[in-house]
């Protein structure tokens, strides 16, 4: 029932999504090396499938971008395409397994900082990467998130290339439907219920459909070509539109190589999946918390039935997730009609889809972009300190510099540093009980939890003392100290305690002796 009460806002919700699905769709395909149709049978499979499965109230799921060039070398290896399909089946099934293992706590394990970090990242090289196809020059597919591409440019060096090679009609598009997207969402649906009622991107793309039929027939030097257009496999009967979809080649199940390309495939998909599942958490209005442990099992299911049928390896995705929840969707059932629309309209209206303008879609996304990576954001994170604000660029750097698993690698390195530190500044607490000429007092009081961590700090502290110091080391608070810990304490007393005249006395719930540890 919750559904339909919120229908007025998944209905656009999803239709906006479909729009942004689509070109990533056939792009990631055709970065796999794969049929365009596999990339389209993905975003309707984790639309549908993965959708009614997931306990995800806002995330989308379909092709990733992340698992471009493992498909591609994945084919390659395997010689092809329907042995491929063999590894996708048995990557659901490995997902599966990680589901009913409850592996999804891993996705706890990321920090905030480095989540937001990725979430700006993204939105940077959303915003980097659709410049080119707003300009009308389309060489790098859609939905490629690397740094450095396939056809040996990157991100910066694309951005250069697109001053010699302008498309003035794709250039005018994407300016026209930006201003109808900034003025519908700022000006026009604060106005007016009836601007509400329909969103903004669907008048855009209604929009570029509009000026390529009207060129086309009255302006052809004004009409966009076609490579500047969305491009879905057209099938002039039902039997033919049958025909593209392929089923795996099952004589490969004895190939040892599928199986640690799926198991490859299962780990990096996973990955993808719970930090996509933590950034749409985050994104969420409401705050819901998707349960990780059936979100595997959900693209577990999703990759099984996509290989099966001949689709491309699934994971929840954050640009589609992201454009759902700025779209105002509010339950499960947006991704799930989103999907619903993929498979109706390359049914019914691949033609009118063909009219799309890619310039159209990339005025979508740069907003998109802009609210991922609100300038507020970041002077937020820096409000919040070092600690913060570190871990949070560094990831958004490593992610536009290098790609999304190696900027969070790098961000979640920069954030543990800053955990050991603070373990290593915590560890214990100095107390100077007296100073007298001859004597010095002190007392030592570790925390609840010492760990090998702490060592280099107690120890430090300890060969500062002076000579002939008394002091006393309080561990009675502790709940749990490491071995190592005692150890240090233990050999102090013994040996540079007794050569430097210091006194040091061990205050302990029960009788303190190293020997019991």
């Amino acid at each position: 029932m919750s559904f339909l009460k919120e229908l007025k806002r998944d209905i656009p919700a999803s239709i906006i999504v479909f729009f942004v699905a689509l070109p990533l769709c056939l792009g990631i395909a055709l970065a796999s090396g794969a049929p365009l149709f596999s990339g389209l049978i993905a975003g309707i499979v984790g639309g549908i499938v993965v959708g009614s499965l997931s306990g995800s109230a806002l995330g989308v799921s379909g092709p990733a971008a992340g698992l471009a060039v493992i498909v591609l070398s994945s084919i390659q290896e395997l010689g092809t395409f329907e042995a491929f399909l063999l590894a996708v089946v048995f990557t659901g099934i490995f997902q599966l397994i990680l589901g009913f293992l409850k592996a999804g706590f891993i996705g706890y394990y990321f920090p905030s900082s480095v989540i937001k970090g990725m979430l700006s990242g993204i939105g940077i090289i959303i915003i980097l990467k659709q410049i080119p196809h707003a300009f009308g020059y389309d060489a790098d597919y859609e939905g490629d998130m690397d740094f450095v591409q396939a056809d040996g440019e990157n991100t910066f060096s694309e951005l250069l290339n697109v001053f010699d090679n302008i498309s003035t009609p794709a250039l005018t598009v994407a300016i026209i439907s930006l201003i109808i997207l900034l003025l519908w969402d700022n000006i026009l649906s604060k106005k007016s219920k009836a601007f509400s009622l329909v969103p903004g991107p669907l008048v855009a793309v209604a929009f570029g459909i509009a000026f390529e039929l009207l060129t086309n027939a009255y302006l052809p030097n004004w009409s966009i070509s076609s490579e500047h257009l969305v491009t879905v496999p057209v099938a002039d009967n039902f039997s033919s539109f049958i025909g593209q979809f392929s089923i795996p080649d099952f004589s490969q199940i004895g190939n040892y190589n599928l199986y640690v390309i799926a198991l490859t495939m299962a780990v990096v998909a996973s990955l993808e999946t719970l930090l996509s599942v933590e950034a749409t958490d985050k994104l969420d209005p409401k705050k819901r918390v998707t349960p990780t442990n059936r979100e595997l099992i959900a693209q577990g299911a999703g990759n099984v039935i996509s290989g099966m049928i001949g689709g491309l390896p699934i994971t929840q995705v954050i640009v589609r997730s992201s454009a759902n929840i700025q779209s105002g969707g509010k339950t499960k059932l947006s991704g799930i009609l989103h999907g619903i629309l993929l498979l109706v309209s390359i049914i019914i209206i691949p033609k009118i889809l063909n009219q799309i303008p890619l310039a159209v879609l990339a005025s979508i996304l740069l907003v998109v972009g802009y609210k991922l990576a609100n300038p507020s954001l970041f002077k937020a994170m820096y409000n919040l300190g070092p600690k913060q604000f570190f871990p949070f660029v560094i990831t958004l750097v490593g992610i536009v510099f290098t790609d999304l698993l190696t900027g969070i690698a790098l961000g979640v390195g920069v954030a543990i540093f800053f955990i050991v530190k603070n373990n290593y500044s915590n560890s214990h607490f100095m107390h100077i009980q007296e100073t007298e000429e001859e004597c010095h007092k002190v007392k030592m009081t570790l925390s609840e939890e010492v760990t090998f961590l702490n060592k280099g700090a107690i120890l430090l502290e300890l060969n500062n003392l002076p000579n002939g110091t008394e002091i006393t080391i309080d561990i009675r608070k502790s709940v749990r100290i490491d071995y190592d810990v005692y150890e240090i304490i233990d050999n102090f007393r013994k040996n540079t305690a007794i050569d430097r005249d210091i006194t040091v006395i061990v205050k302990s719930n029960t009788s303190y002796d190293t020997a019991d540890y």
